[in-house]
């Protein structure tokens, strides 16, 4: 196993190291890259922007130096696919964009870029975040490093390879029904996804417009932290973001040790559920009870409405969102299409995969004159159940625990012959989304295979210090539960 220098996967253990001078954020970005060209084998990357990067450091180490550097100088950062970076292309994963280059900066690129983090480049994902394994993309399956034979999740799942393979301090992924937190429990990795509309999503190509989030994955609690107090925040060009700046994101403020925790019984009872999974569920809920903390275990009949009313609302929204894209202003164009009519349905046709398509006509079908009500209208309604269930829980208790997966990362091409059944995969990730809730998936130990496990934390609106701040409780008192992983 090669030895990778500690600065490479801790941004504050990075930090000293510049601001003394003892290291160069140069020869951190060029480690950096000798990583990425080393394991490109794992298809994390599908844009790296060498040049640009190098120069960039070279001038955030004379704003060092000169003591006018920003919160984030130093810290290398990856892009999803999904996310406007100015000048540089734009994919989503999909064919269809082909030769596209975003003429403006997404919002989170332009915090991002001021405070002077690095971007290296754009990282790989299912296309237009629908996928739960990052193998439905333009650009081919993305692997997990801990296991080159099993994906690392999806749809960020190039986010969250790029991270584990010490590609980069930290991604910046989407996450509308777990596409950040499934692949942090897939590669062992700190996945957050904060409360819709705490962070913009100008510039963030839309999946489903009243579930999409931006998320952080990191090696650390407090990375994510550090990034997401540069991130969040009000903007004018999201209608939907939050009008307010919100309290600090300091992942050691409020810790305490009587926390109140909700289980939700049904999450630990399903069939699906791998058995290592539930024995770790189970070994952290007992590991906080023997801190003097409260755990209840709660029955949520509401819980097997989650996943249809998920994916009900998504491909009605999808189908909506994914209208712009037809060949005529950008991206690709159907083959010999003459017509008005040809180029519409060429480039569609060719430009989307069997997945997009799939959800697309499914999206059509529930919105559809007569179906409406049936399934969008009802789905509509269910949500609000499930909301208004959590918040309930939420009054009460400061946190709700559950595995983030059913199982831990699955060989590549398993559902090659059954796809419906790669939807399991965010059982327990919708929840939160569907609610609009801040969650966040930690490290939760290794199965029988050595493969990661993770844990998930839902906290109330609004609330991610207190989130963040219990996460990292969370990861102290079980600080031995969580042993080196050899990669395969």
């Amino acid at each position: 196993m090669v030895n990778i220098p500690s600065y490479l996967n801790s941004f504050y253990l990075l930090r000293p190291l510049l601001y003394t001078q003892a290291l160069t954020l140069q020869t951190v970005v060029a480690q950096f890259l000798q990583q990425v060209q080393a394991q490109r084998a794992l298809n994390a990357f599908i844009k790296v922007y060498e040049q640009e990067a190098t120069q960039r450091a070279a001038l955030i180490d004379q704003k060092i130096a000169a003591g006018k550097a920003a919160p984030l100088a130093g810290m290398v950062v990856g892009l999803k696919d999904m996310i406007s970076y100015k000048d540089h292309p734009l994919q989503a994963g999909s064919k269809i964009l082909t030769n596209y280059i975003a003429p403006f900066h997404a919002t989170v690129t332009q915090r991002l870029l001021e405070a002077d983090a690095l971007i290296l480049g754009h990282q790989n994902c299912d296309e237009f975040g629908m996928g739960s394994s990052s193998e439905n993309t333009y650009f081919g399956t993305v692997r997990n490093p801990l296991d080159r034979t099993r994906v690392a999740g999806g749809s960020s799942g190039g986010s969250a390879a790029a991270v584990k393979a010490n590609m980069c301090h930290v991604s910046i992924g989407t996450d509308t029904g777990g596409s950040v937190r499934q692949p942090a429990a897939f590669c062992g990795l700190v996945g957050l996804k904060p409360s819709y509309g705490k962070i913009s999503r100008y510039g963030v190509v839309a999946y489903a417009s009243s579930l999409d989030t931006v998320g952080i994955l990191a090696h650390t609690v407090a990375d994510c932290a550090t990034v997401l107090e540069v991130l969040a925040g009000p903007d004018g060009l999201d209608a939907m973001v939050v009008p307010y700046k919100t309290a600090s994101h300091n992942a050691e403020a409020q810790q305490k040790n009587n926390y109140t925790i909700a289980c939700l019984t049904e999450t630990l009872h399903h069939d699906g559920l791998q058995p290592a999974i539930k024995a770790r569920t189970l070994r952290s809920l007992a590991c906080l009870q023997s801190e003097g903390n409260q755990v209840t275990h709660l029955h949520f009949e509401l819980l097997k409405y989650a996943l249809p009313t998920y994916y009900i609302l998504t491909n009605a929204e999808a189908s909506t969102n994914l209208a712009r894209f037809d060949g005529i202003r950008y991206g690709y164009r159907g083959s010999d299409a003459v017509t008005l009519e040809e180029v519409y349905s060429k480039t569609r046709t060719e430009g989307f995969a069997k997945e997009v398509k799939k959800r697309i006509m499914l999206g059509t079908f529930v919105l559809s004159n007569g179906q409406y009500e049936a399934y969008y209208g009802k789905a509509l309604k269910v949500r609000n159940l499930i909301k208004k269930a959590l918040q309930e829980i939420l009054s009460q208790y400061d946190f709700i625990l559950l595995p983030t997966t059913t199982t831990t990362a699955f060989p590549i091409n398993s559902f090659e012959h059954n796809p419906l059944s790669m939807y399991w995969a965010d059982l327990y990730t919708v929840l939160a989304s569907v609610a609009g809730l801040p969650a966040l998936s930690l490290p939760n130990g290794v199965d029988e295979n050595n493969l990661p496990i993770g844990i998930q934390i839902i906290g109330n609106y609004l609330e991610e210090e207190k989130l963040l701040a219990f996460a990292r409780y969370l990861q102290s008192i079980q600080a031995d539960s969580y042993p080196s992983i050899q990669k395969k």
